[in-house]
């Protein structure tokens, strides 16, 4: 069975890997990204990562946000006119954001092909789907 501390493993030998390094502060924003089943803002990981280690600044979350996106280890979404979300990179997906009640729903890639397809097609255009998220009503709230 794979723990948390695995994943953290895991991610930060992949990070070495590309050049980066493992410090604390980045050990405990993958933990709190790992803990959560939910797309997270930078103020909810800082608040996660401070309730650990009150000395790490949000500054230091903002900046280890952008590393790891730019090493491919964490995805970045942004939801209608709210904060980017975070989360562990993983398969390629999309997601669904209820605009009542902000819930986030991941959908897989291949939801998007016919969209990517027409980008392509009539505009050269490649379509990121992972890195935005289409509005709309979750079953809930319809």
């Amino acid at each position: 069975m794979t723990t948390p501390t695995d994943i953290i493993e895991v991610v930060l030998a992949r990070i070495r890997q590309r050049g980066g390094r493992a410090t604390p502060a980045r050990r405990l924003l993958l933990g709190a990204l790992i803990d959560s089943a939910r797309h997270q803002t930078a103020e909810d990981l800082a608040e996660a990562v401070q309730a650990r280690a009150p000395e790490v600044h949000l500054t230091t979350i903002y900046r280890n946000l952008d590393d790891l996106e730019q090493m491919g280890v964490v995805d970045r979404t942004y939801v209608s006119h709210g904060p980017a979300t975070y989360h562990l990179a993983s398969t390629s997906h999309g997601h669904l954001a209820c605009e009542h009640c902000g819930a986030i729903a991941d959908i897989p890639a291949e939801a998007f092909l016919s969209l990517a397809e027409t980008a392509m097609a009539l505009h050269g255009f490649a379509i990121s789907p992972g890195h935005f998220a289409v509005p709309g009503r979750c079953a809930n709230c319809q």
